[in-house]
């Protein structure tokens, strides 16, 4: 390969292939315009149609010079396809990349047509398309599609551009297979478009935090669950969600989360009580997930909130003592049993439970009960009756 055409392939490898146009397509410089066979290059010469090769070139591919041997073998085994042809459609040199593309070697593209490894459509599009470039003098940047050795099909996106090499007008291309990347990009975005319809459909308030708590985005149930409109929500601090005050809640999830962004756990599930803009609070189930595997840190924490409790005015908390009462009322335990079980007097346990009526607005056993579920303070799916949080110094968990 000579010099010329060794920098002209370097100087238009498709680094940013992003920018590629819709297949067979030319770029934002050419002068548009459908593609015709059968044009003529600098030269004189009908195109797009296959001649005899010349006897003095067949098969030798296209010196190069001593002093560019290691250039060649760079573009020789880069991972970008690249070739050249003369006008007739012959290959005079291609790179390993783009001979793979056709399961082969590049010793068997040197010296054939573009006919005998592309169908006759596609071969008619390629001879075309060179006949454009030859005649313009301009590169053109496109999509190729292929047929892959399994028989799936490819892409590549690239350039094509005239060259000059041993005084004739040739042309070269040169191209990144992007099939790969393209399927990766497909999956993404079909992940990202059901979890985008589980988040805004399945009517479970979830959100996406980063790393430092705030709401990146959020389902309009969680929105709702606060009394705050979606653009409200996205954009706040979580902590400003939760309801105030030091607590083993608290102390709890604040050791989860760091346990989640230092990647020591991926997921866990807790409670914390939430409070809504009216500061009406309610204890709520939690599960959090990390996303993503690349960092040492993680960057998102997706929350989904489960169960909910009643939403209620906030009350002084209840001791270790009054949740175990409620957790053995739950139970069906008398009060001599509760008091036996607890080591405590009568007169102690009469004391604790018409304390209970009072914060909780209930005037019997069952209304305790009762509120004590619906306000989140007995977990909803244990037995025996436990405590709604496993921080809980009393908890059975």
């Amino acid at each position: 390969m000579g010099d010329p055409s060794l920098k002209t392939l370097l100087e238009n490898l498709p680094v940013f292939w992003r920018e590629a146009d819709e297949p067979w397509q030319t770029g934002e410089g050419e002068a548009g315009g459908p593609l015709r066979t059968g044009e003529s290059d600098d030269s004189g010469d009908p195109g797009g149609s296959r001649h005899a090769p010349d006897p003095r070139q067949q098969g030798a591919g296209l010196a190069v010079p001593s002093g560019y041997a290691a250039f060649a073998d760079l573009v020789d085994l880069a991972p970008a396809a690249a070739f050249i042809r003369d006008r007739h459609g012959r290959y005079l040199w291609a790179n390993h990349a783009y001979a793979h593309l056709y399961g082969t070697v590049p010793q068997q593209l040197v010296g054939r047509y573009i006919e005998d490894f592309d169908a006759p459509a596609e071969a008619d599009r390629f001879r075309a398309l060179d006949q454009q470039i030859l005649t313009r003098g301009t590169p053109v940047r496109h999509t190729l599609h292929y047929v892959r050795q399994d028989g799936t099909t490819g892409r590549a996106v690239g350039h094509r551009f005239p060259v000059r090499e041993q005084s004739r007008t040739c042309v070269a291309g040169i191209y990144v297979d992007i099939t790969d990347h393209v399927r990766a990009t497909a999956q993404r975005q079909e992940a990202e478009e059901n979890l985008s319809a589980l988040r805004d459909h399945s009517g479970l308030p979830c959100a996406l935090l980063s790393a430092n708590g705030r709401v990146i985005e959020a389902s309009v149930a969680a929105a709702e669950l606060f009394h705050l409109g979606l653009t409200d929500l996205v954009g706040r601090r979580a902590h400003t969600l939760l309801a105030p005050g030091p607590g083993p809640d608290l102390e709890q999830l604040h050791r989860r989360w760091n346990s989640l962004i230092a990647r020591r756990t991926r997921r866990v599930e807790t409670t914390a009580v939430l409070v809504d803009t009216h500061g009406l609070q309610r204890r709520a189930e939690l599960h959090l997930t990390t996303i993503g595997h690349s960092s040492s840190r993680a960057r998102h924490v997706w929350a989904v909130i489960t169960h909910q409790s009643l939403a209620h005015e906030a009350h002084p908390p209840l001791t270790a003592a009054q949740i175990r009462i409620l957790s053995l009322l739950a139970q069906g335990s008398s009060n001599s049993d509760i008091a036996a079980s607890l080591k405590l007097s009568r007169q102690t346990l009469d004391y604790h439970l018409s304390r209970l009526r009072h914060l909780l607005g209930a005037a019997t056993r069952p209304a305790l009960v009762a509120r004590a579920y619906v306000l989140g303070i007995l977990a909803p799916h244990a037995w025996p009756p436990r405590s709604a949080t496993a921080a809980h110094p009393l908890s059975t968990v």
